[in-house]
């Protein structure tokens, strides 16, 4: 132990504020090296300033309170770092998104690029392999980009052929309710079970396609232009979204490269009417 102080000194050497330190102390993250007994009143070793400093730091890069915990208690420098290092690549993952989102916004503030290019397309029935869960439209990201490398990694282990893009299937509950079901799958000659990943055949549909071109903050943009591309023309019918990716974040690292299908389920007849 060196030398005592009050938590106001306290709070002028490390810049926390005594709000925060009198919270710090309640939820355990640090506490004062004494307390009064009759006052009340906190006091602290100066040994604790690096510590505290530490602390300012990671939450002013936003780690959450009991990460920050567990970052004072690491057994070593090593899982010290390694946490350290997880929360830092959440945050670049987040301000690449609000990059992106904010280009976006940009892109949609700006002249119209004028209407969308819609294909029609009978699908026919397609064998694949693929993951299904209910998921939170919070989480589709996360939970797809994992599905997706799992079927491709099965795929090349077992050497099975893959005869078609990486697709996903989207109920609109989903969007409606924000949980619902969704499959991610990749076409393959031989379809197999392994784990969680299944074998499916996707049924025959006929689909208004159009593609959308860059990140997926925008993607809603596309997802609204050919709905109502396809309801100004009465050809909706009821069935889940399908996308197939051309071009997804483990082919190129330039968002502006990213290829994605989105295909509308539609009458028969669409194709025909128009």
């Amino acid at each position: 132990m060196t030398g005592l102080v009050p938590i106001g000194e306290f709070s002028l050497m490390t810049q926390l504020s005594v709000k925060t330190l009198r919270h710090y102390h309640d939820v355990g993250l640090l506490e004062p090296t004494s307390v009064d007994a009759s006052s009340g009143y906190r006091f602290y070793d100066t040994d604790l300033v690096p510590t505290a400093q530490l602390i300012r730091r990671l939450r002013g890069l936003d780690m959450p309170v009991p990460d920050v915990r567990s970052v004072l208690a690491a057994p070593n420098d090593l899982e010290r770092d390694a946490l350290i290092g997880d929360h830092l690549a959440r945050m670049e993952g987040a301000l690449q998104q609000t990059r992106a989102a904010v280009s976006d916004l940009r892109v949609m503030l700006g002249p119209s690029t004028g209407a969308i290019e819609v294909e029609y397309r009978a699908v026919p029935e397609t064998a694949s392999i693929a993951i299904t869960g209910q998921v939170a439209v919070s989480d589709v990201l996360p939970w797809w980009q994992e599905a997706a490398r799992e079927l491709r990694a099965l795929a090349r282990q077992t050497g099975v052929q893959v005869t078609g893009f990486l697709g996903g299937l989207y109920d609109p509950a989903l969007y409606t309710d924000e949980v619902g079901q969704v499959t991610v799958f990749l076409p393959v000659a031989e379809p197999l079970d392994a784990g969680r990943v299944k074998a499916l055949v996707l049924p025959a549909s006929d689909l208004a396609v159009t593609v959308h071109r860059g990140s997926y903050a925008g993607i809603d943009r596309t997802y609204g232009a050919l709905g109502s591309y396809v309801a100004d023309r009465h050809e909706g019918r009821p069935g889940p979204i399908r996308e197939n990716y051309l071009l997804t974040p483990d082919d190129t690292t330039d968002d502006s490269e990213l290829r994605t299908e989105i295909s509308w389920p539609v009458n028969a007849s669409a194709e025909q009417a128009n």
